[in-house]
């Protein structure tokens, strides 16, 4: 395939191949639909942006571990605030988003992923950067995580527990797809596109429940479950990315930056085992005995 014929019409535009370090050029779906601030994204922009300014994600951690610290302090002598209806309106907002962002990620992994040697591209080619409405989703996902250390502030003010996985959860992911972002890393796709689809489900969720509707257990179980399997498939992706780059072929991901995605995606394993263990087995387990005694 030449350059000519990688080039992709997008809204009607002609848009230039994004460089990919290994010269290699991947067609891309087609986007004829998209709006016009997707065509206004300027994408060279946003990786230089972010390549200057990734480290001011730490000072975002820094004031939401203060705003934890001081918020518990200031609320333990205080009334909870009940906060309904700014509830709604917040996982609604992310819900949508989260169906949008999984409208545009999850076609072109899958166009991709069904290329042959499919599975190898998503994780070692960073083709997402020729495709214009990809790569601003996905410029919206990593800022987006700033934003949504939001859910602890209503945490914090309606005074609910507090548990070390979601605060960890929330700083580790804001950090590493900040830096991943400023990298252009290939195995982005993955991370993303996962991220979106089940964000899509669990802000529904909680949305739902915010509207006092009544939801199955097995739901809850469900997205929990989607969430092992998300970080499963992280673990895959970085050790299929570390094979391929021991065996001397181009992976577009730094060595240091497998080793963190690593690092963080079988804690967030451990974690999320963990939490499914206690609240769903144990409880059943406990609800079981006690219907024996009974």
């Amino acid at each position: 395939m030449d350059a000519a014929t990688a080039h992709q019409s997008l809204g009607g535009e002609r848009v230039p191949p994004f460089q990919l370090e290994h010269k290699e050029m991947i067609a891309m779906p087609n986007y004829t639909n998209m709006l016009k601030f997707e065509r206004d994204f300027n994408k060279f922009e946003s990786k230089v942006w972010m390549e200057e300014n990734w480290t001011i994600s730490f000072y975002y951690v820094g004031a939401y571990l203060l705003f934890i610290f001081l918020g518990q302090q200031y609320m333990q002598n205080r009334p909870r605030f009940e906060l309904k209806k700014p509830l709604i309106v917040w996982n609604l907002a992310l819900a949508a988003f989260s169906i949008f962002g999984a409208f545009r990620s999850v076609p072109e992994l899958l166009f991709i992923f069904n290329r042959p040697n499919g599975f190898h591209h998503t994780v070692c080619y960073p083709s997402w950067g020729q495709n214009q409405a990809w790569q601003l989703w996905t410029f919206l996902f990593v800022t987006s995580k700033a934003l949504e250390l939001g859910d602890t502030v209503f945490i914090v003010l309606r005074k609910q527990p507090l548990i070390f996985l979601h605060w960890y959860h929330h700083v580790t992911v804001l950090l590493y797809s900040w830096y991943s972002y400023s990298e252009f890393i290939a195995p982005a796709r993955w991370y993303v596109t996962t991220n979106f689809v089940i964000h899509s489900f669990m802000y529904s969720y909680y949305f739902l429940r915010a509207l006092r509707v009544y939801i199955p257990k097995p739901i809850a179980v469900a997205i929990t479950s989607l969430q092992l399997v998300q970080m499963i498939v992280g673990v895959i992706v970085n050790v299929h990315a570390y094979f391929a780059k021991a065996r001397g072929e181009t992976c577009d991901v730094s060595d240091q930056n497998i080793q963190l995605s690593l690092i963080m995606y079988s804690s967030y394993f451990v974690l999320f085992a963990r939490f499914f263990y206690k609240a769903y087995l144990r409880k059943a387990a406990s609800s079981k005995s006690k219907s024996k005694a009974q």
